[in-house]
């Protein structure tokens, strides 16, 4: 089969899902409760797609293909093409959207059963994913901003899916009004490149702006672009949007923190990395804000109970690590977790809804024994406790995300980790010397990242059992649609690692991923170029330092939440006093933005400064028209007496008038 229709079946599978199961239920209301076919239609229109993907990944010659349906739109100079491009990028990231995408919808069947919105739900889905693989497949910045705005507006509608709990809906606003912040920044790169090359096709940009564009204007570009990626991706100061997107159902958590959105802006830059590689200063930054933002993520999590809330911020802070990785000109590592955390944090995201669905059968089952359920949570974590007795599957899957994130030895997360900070020390070794502030912070985020998960496995999976009457209800295990999924992610946690293994072995000649994307390979994905290169036993040194530092932070948090539980809390508390009170408080950064920015706006420029300017001006232009109208139409009125006569005298006085003006006018 053509390239044309292949990708025009990935593209517009997803989206006939979304039109027959967004619409047809309108007309239709018997279909709203065909949960089976509802299921299959919306899983289907995604994992038909992944099947494509394969063979067109299988079959791949290793020259890009271009496919071009028909131009958008032309004014002038500017034309532009719904085209869209098949490569070793491209592929790779339309094989995590489909494949990862796939399994989180078929685990939606079982997680959503019974969900009045079951349609709309799985509709939105579909259309999420509709407009990520026009953000991954394009081949020109407009086609990739259509997908960029339309995974924006699909986040808004699957976070605030619940929208009758005014708090879902603020959730949504949040998340929609941040990226619009980053989105403006996007658009004005976009135009500054249009204005500068004349083109945002990607076969002019990434082969003539090095050479044509001056480099103040691609500094400019540069860092317009990382404003972008950072709402998109959520770096500071742009992430707030984040963890409060887990007002949504617990699939719309994995689609959006694991697959899909947030790695929109990671995408970005590596799609672009040819250019940024031309950008010292504005490379320093994002390594350093990803750094920043690795960190205080990862802080913040340590005193979150909900256990999507930890979750949420382990995102931030993984994304700050991907950010690091770009920083330092390691596109293809970025890339590399991108891969690895699809996989272990869509499981450890599913495992919790598992969990949080299996708590709230225990909420029910307290309700109807009278107790008291008001101040029962199913999410926290404090309320939970030995779950791996009632709900093996998705324990034991938990556990080998966890330790697959946590930087675990032989699992994926260590290897991408690893990667991400020899690449750092190698370039601060090259001379670099924002690198070593870049690695420093990245080796104490690892060693955070394995205590914050360890103690989110060891509170909910183990120990004693803390919710109530736990002698006579008991959780239990979800059914296969949500279990099965979670042992494919648990398995793709252990095995997408070897895609990637460092370069002390074998020379990298099995970094497959590096071969695979890399320019020096003929790949899209271009790297920094190091002159001086860190000697094998040093390499090696450094393989051990994350190596131990992975296995001593998780014995170390094992034994303390085994023997301590809850309680270690609350010592942790005592020990860092203040600080601890920072890291809950999450640095206060939404106090910041209320407080300066949103009751700034209300207050001082909305109520204090536009409304009187609506009230008098804009209101006082629009009543006085109205009034004048009024009162001349009160006044003219008095013209139209009914009285034939007065007609014809008016008419007599108009003709003499005119004969007057004819003769003495002149």
């Amino acid at each position: 089969m053509s390239h044309d229709l292949l990708v025009r079946l990935i593209l517009l599978l997803p989206l006939t899902g979304a039109v027959l199961l967004g619409v047809l239920p309108l007309f239709m209301p018997a279909l709203r409760k065909r949960e089976s076919l509802i299921g299959t239609i919306g899983t289907s229109m995604v994992v038909i797609p992944f099947a494509i993907t394969v063979y067109l990944f299988a079959s791949y010659g290793g020259d890009p293909v271009t496919v071009n349906y028909f131009t958008w739109m032309q004014a002038g100079d500017l034309t532009l093409d719904f085209a869209y491009r098949i490569d070793e990028l491209s592929l790779i990231m339309t094989l995590i959207v489909t494949g990862v995408g796939g399994v989180i919808h078929l685990y939606s069947t079982g997680y959503m059963h019974g969900d009045s919105g079951y349609w709309r739900f799985f509709a939105y889905l579909n259309l999420f994913i509709f407009a990520m693989l026009n953000l991954v497949l394009a081949n020109n910045l407009a086609v990739l901003f259509l997908g960029w705005e339309g995974v924006g507006l699909c986040s808004y509608l699957l976070i605030g899916y619940w929208y009758t709990d005014l708090e879902n809906s603020a959730a949504a606003n949040k998340a929609f009004i941040v990226n619009r912040i980053g989105d403006f920044a996007f658009l004005m790169a976009m135009f500054l490149i249009f204005s500068e090359l004349g083109s945002l096709s990607f076969d002019v940009l990434l082969s003539d702006a090095a050479s044509v564009l001056s480099t103040d204007t691609i500094n400019y570009i540069v860092l317009l672009l990382f404003i972008g990626a950072t709402g998109k991706s959520a770096q500071i100061p742009l992430f707030v949007w984040l963890p409060d997107a887990m007002a949504g159902p617990t699939p719309v958590s994995a689609l959006i923190h694991a697959a899909t959105m947030v790695t929109s802006g990671l995408y970005l830059l590596a799609r672009m990395s040819p250019i940024v590689l031309e950008t010292e200063i504005v490379m320093a930054i994002i390594a350093i804000t990803g750094a920043l933002t690795a960190i205080m993520a990862a802080t913040i999590a340590i005193t979150q109970n909900d256990i999507k809330k930890v979750l949420a911020y382990s995102t931030v802070s993984q994304l700050g690590y991907m950010f690091m990785a770009a920083g330092v000109g390691a596109f293809f590592v970025a890339i590399f977790h991108v891969l690895t955390h699809a996989f272990f944090k869509a499981c450890l995201f599913l495992g919790s809804g598992s969990v949080i669905h299996s708590m709230e059968h225990v909420e029910h089952d307290l309700e109807h024994e009278g107790e008291d359920v008001s101040d029962f949570d199913p999410q926290d974590m404090r309320t939970m406790g030995n779950l791996q007795k009632y709900m093996p599957s998705t324990g034991w899957t938990y556990f080998i995300a966890t330790l697959a994130i946590s930087g675990i030895p032989l699992l994926a997360g260590f290897f991408s980790k690893d990667e991400i900070l020899f690449k750092a020390f190698e370039y601060g070794y090259d001379g670099n010397t924002y690198a070593w502030f870049v690695w420093v912070v990245g080796i104490v985020t690892a060693a955070l990242t394995a205590f914050y998960m360890t103690r989110s496995y060891y509170l909910t999976f183990m120990g004693e059992e803390r919710w109530p009457m736990a002698d006579k209800i008991h959780p239990h295990e979800s059914s296969w649609r949500m279990t099965v999924p979670l042992w494919i992610l648990a398995a793709g946690s252990v095995l997408t690692g070897f895609l990637g293994l460092p370069a002390v072995i074998a020379h990298g000649e099995w970094n497959w991923i590096h071969h695979y994307l890399g320019a020096d390979y003929g790949g899209p994905v271009a790297e920094a170029s190091v002159a001086g290169h860190v000697s094998l036993p040093i390499e090696w040194a450094l393989i051990g330092l994350s190596s131990v530092i992975a296995v001593g932070v998780f014995f170390y948090a094992r034994n303390v939440y085994l023997s301590q539980g809850i309680a270690f809390d609350e010592s942790l508390k005592a020990r860092f006093g203040g600080l601890y009170e920072l890291w809950e408080n999450k640095y206060r950064w939404d106090d910041f933005y209320n407080n300066v920015v949103v009751e700034a706006l209300i207050n001082q420029i909305s109520r204090d400064g536009l409304a009187p300017f609506d009230s008098k001006i804009v209101d006082g232009a629009v009543n006085g028209i109205a009034s004048a109208t009024q009162e001349s139409s009160s006044l003219l009125r008095r013209i139209q007496t009914g009285v034939v006569q007065n007609y014809a005298l008016a008419l007599v006085f108009g003709v003499v008038l005119v004969i007057g003006l004819m003769l003495f006018g002149g």
